[in-house]
């Protein structure tokens, strides 16, 4: 990645970037960058080849341990390299069961490798809540769709800007993996990460995918 951001123009995937891998129903994408990323962030949604292989071969490497705690994944997205300067950090948000909880496939979680800590700040954080206010309802037909009995689905539209998410009451829990390793979070689960005071956090992130089962 050092070579790939020597060079190629650095700036279009950072202060003049206009696109974003978040979405906010009703804002532009400018919008959505205000919201997620208030103070910017590098981010290449597409890494060069040699990158996407390798993290690719180490996702299947760490298949066996992620089928421990989430049996349901069988494949991971592409991967995208997002980069924080001091003042950047991302704002807390669910990434939800995306694109739809009850169609196929299903984003079910998050995964991210940092590469470069920063000396101090930019610890990622999740977010625990026992607020109501934070689901829509429990799955219907849950047989039919694939979900357990009793399962519930979070709102759209968790993130800042909605100001029931913002007032809903959470308790933030932090961590700040050593480079190389994989930090793995479920998409109905708030997350975000800390302000950069110093240095520089460099990571990859993906989301981890369940397909249908295939009946025999």
């Amino acid at each position: 990645m050092n070579e790939f951001l020597v060079t190629e123009d650095t700036a279009r995937f950072g202060g003049d970037r206009r696109t974003s891998i978040h979405e906010v129903p009703g804002h532009s994408c400018e919008q959505a960058m205000a919201i997620y990323e208030p103070a910017g962030r590098i981010e290449i949604p597409a890494i060069p080849e040699a990158a996407e292989k390798l993290l690719g071969d180490a996702f299947e490497r760490a298949r066996p341990a992620l089928s421990r705690v989430m049996p349901s994944i069988t494949l991971c997205r592409p991967w995208t390299y997002v980069e924080y300067g001091v003042g950047q950090h991302i704002t807390s948000h669910l990434d939800g069961i995306a694109p739809d909880p009850l169609a196929w496939p299903r984003q079910i979680a998050g995964i991210s490798v940092v590469i470069t800590q920063a000396n101090t700040g930019g610890d990622f954080y999740v977010e625990t809540s026992s607020s109501d206010r934070l689901w829509n309802g429990q799955t219907p037909n849950p047989a039919v769709n694939g979900y357990a009995e009793g399962m519930w689905l979070a709102h759209d539209g968790a993130d800042n800007s909605a100001p029931w998410f913002q007032q809903m009451p959470r308790t933030r829990w932090s961590v700040a993996p050593a480079p190389g390793t994989a930090l793995l979070y479920g998409s109905q689960l708030a997350h975000g990460t800390l302000p950069v005071t110093t240095g520089r956090v460099a990571k990859f992130i993906s989301w981890l995918v369940a397909e249908p089962t295939v009946e025999a």
